[in-house]
């Protein structure tokens, strides 16, 4: 006979998964905004500039995740999404009808925005604030400083030249952001070739790079790249909301003696 402790543990790995209906299917549980009250939000800011290529879909896009929960969730009809009063795309999560056998897999709800980078670029900094509501409840992130075009800005020297041996130095921007961890580079040959990692000494926002004596004279893509803290001003609705402020870039550089 089964104890009590193994009949909770299967209840649960099958509240996880969501209600079996017939054939095997998940079933998503329509919900609202306060059903999801007690899970957290979610959110990243993707800023990706490439030069090699045209930015991808979701190069510039502000995204918002509800947690996993008990069951699996889809948002009812009604609910809207806000940032800074501009509509988001809403996606409502629940189970995908693939059309496939197969494992079903339950997509949490989540809201995106798809930013221009020139116009965050030439507008000012500001707060992010985000607003989902129904006719249940409501749910409001504002993020400090959040709505800005990210780069790292070269001090001193020539931003298109890099030196064999010596160290160059770049400053995450805004400076209203904290960088979490270390900025990574990398240097990429133009025309084909291995990528090589370089060393970083970091300082708050500030990354010394360093280019090894024995790099090879030619044209590279110089890639940085950065996650920076996103600080939370108010977190209403939810149990809690957390996330990052991710940004990188592509500068074409000739590394010269």
């Amino acid at each position: 006979m089964a104890s009590a402790s193994s009949l909770r543990f299967v209840v649960g790995a099958l509240g996880a998964l969501g209600l079996l209906a017939g054939c095997g299917r998940t079933v998503a549980q329509p919900v609202t905004l306060t059903d999801l009250k007690d899970r957290t939000l979610q959110f990243t800011l993707t800023d990706v500039d490439s030069v090699e290529r045209d930015a991808p879909s979701g190069s510039h896009r502000f995204t918002l995740v509800f947690s996993a929960g008990a069951t699996c969730a889809r948002l009812a009809d009604g609910v809207t999404a806000t940032l800074n009063g501009q509509p988001m795309k809403l996606e409502p999560g629940g189970v995908p009808d693939t059309g496939v056998g197969g494992r079903d897999v339950c997509v949490p709800p989540r809201a995106t925005f798809d930013f221009d980078p020139k116009q965050w670029n030439d507008e000012p900094t500001e707060d992010l604030r985000v607003i989902l509501q129904d006719d249940s409840h409501s749910v409001l992130l504002v993020l400090k400083d959040a709505k800005a075009k990210r780069r790292f800005f070269r001090i001193g020297g020539d931003p298109g030249t890099l030196r064999r041996g010596q160290n160059h130095t770049y400053v995450w921007l805004p400076e209203t952001d904290t960088l979490e961890g270390s900025a990574e580079a990398s240097l990429i040959p133009v025309g084909g070739g291995a990528a090589a990692t370089l060393g970083v000494t970091q300082e708050g926002n500030t990354s010394v790079v360093a280019v090894p004596s024995g790099t090879v004279e030619r044209k590279y893509i110089l890639r940085l790249s950065g996650t920076a803290l996103g600080q939370v001003l108010t977190c209403e609705g939810v149990a809690g909301c957390q996330g990052g402020l991710f940004h990188s870039e592509d500068t074409e550089v000739v590394v010269n003696p």
